[in-house]
């Protein structure tokens, strides 16, 4: 967590009231909370309404409870893990090898599926792989669909996109665990479900949590470009890549367009969790899948939507790129990577 939201945090603890009462306090802490949403779209270029909710995954169970509950779901099948449970009937569209959806199986879905809620992760969370929404939200229109996009790994690192919904999470931008939103172009896409954020999110909010998420979000100001330490970490992943590929590795998806933070790559011969092993030993941080159920080290849906074998998909691993991410970091990786891969 960036030090401005860890110290805005700090000035959220020291505000008690609960903000929806109407005492002084109350009323405080709701002017606060208020404030910060107001923050948080400007930061993001955002025009329409924000919900507070506990980060991406209750964000999905809010954006997709309509269609699950008219069964009219339709998600990718490289989705997180957590569209997956929120809507664990959802018809699958095919992605191709190079991870991007299938055009013509993905139109045909929707075609069929009048008024579907259409889920699609914009920045792949194991791949990187940048999911085209500008030529896919005209197809969801085409038929009264919703459009959901999970943008926890782009929001503020890459341009906002237009979409119906779109989840966040402060986390992945340097802001506290725990706190993230619902864009919402328009409520009467939602299923109202509580007695907080505009009725439909049940629960005290979290003041200091959601001050956090505001301080972070302005670190980097809206515009069309990545911000700078993005665009630094874009050549490390570069550099790395080409590093992978020289040893005989496999960069996941390498061709396609992906993220300056997202990376995952296949090490011929020694399995995820022996890497992960090695790495952890020298201090550095993988994953084996999304960072979310990478402790399971069960074979990634992702991969087995990507086609590849159960033993192919066993020896990758998924790298991120954080702000303090530096050149030494890579190269201390790229070095170890040589060394595990030459004893394989």
């Amino acid at each position: 967590m960036v030090d401005v939201a860890r110290a805005a945090m700090l000035r959220g603890f020291d505000m008690i009231g609960n903000p929806s009462s109407p005492h002084a306090d109350g009323r405080a802490a709701r002017a606060a909370i208020e404030a910060a949403r107001d923050r948080i779209k400007t930061a993001l270029g955002w025009d329409h309404h924000l919900i507070f909710t506990s980060g991406a995954t209750e964000a999905a169970m809010i954006a997709l409870a309509r269609g699950r509950a008219a069964g009219s779901v339709i998600r990718s099948a490289v989705e997180h893990d957590a569209v997956r449970r929120a809507a664990p009937d959802a018809q699958v569209a095919p992605v191709q090898s190079n991870g991007l959806l299938a055009p013509e199986a993905f139109g045909a879905l929707v075609h069929a599926t009048p008024g579907a809620v259409v889920a699609v992760q914009h920045v792949n969370s194991e791949t990187g792989v940048v999911q085209p929404i500008a030529d896919i939200l005209p197809v969801t229109d085409v038929i009264g669909g919703t459009l959901f996009v999970d943008c926890a790994q782009s929001a503020g690192k890459l341009p906002l996109l237009k979409a119906d919904l779109i989840a966040i999470s402060a986390h992945k931008l340097g802001g506290p665990p725990g706190i993230g939103a619902l864009l919402v172009r328009d409520l009467a896409t939602l299923v109202p479900s509580g007695g907080q954020e505009q009725g439909y999110r049940g629960g005290t909010e979290n003041l200091p949590a959601i001050l956090g998420f505001a301080a972070a979000v302005e670190q980097d100001p809206p515009g069309d470009d990545m911000p700078d330490w993005v665009r630094t970490q874009f050549e490390n992943r570069i550099w790395l890549d080409g590093q992978i590929a020289a040893e005989g590795g496999c960069v996941i998806c390498g061709p396609t367009r992906r993220s300056p933070l997202v990376a995952s790559y296949r090490m011929p011969g020694r399995s995820a969790a022996a890497q992960l092993i090695g790495f952890d030993r020298a201090g550095i941080s993988v994953s084996a899948g999304s960072a979310c159920s990478s402790g399971s080290l069960k074979p990634s849906a992702v991969m087995e939507a990507l086609a590849l074998r159960s033993d192919e998909a066993r020896t990758v691993i998924r790298v991120s790129f954080g702000r303090t991410t530096t050149r030494a970091d890579v190269e201390a990786f790229a070095t170890l990577w040589r060394e595990m891969a030459r004893a394989a």
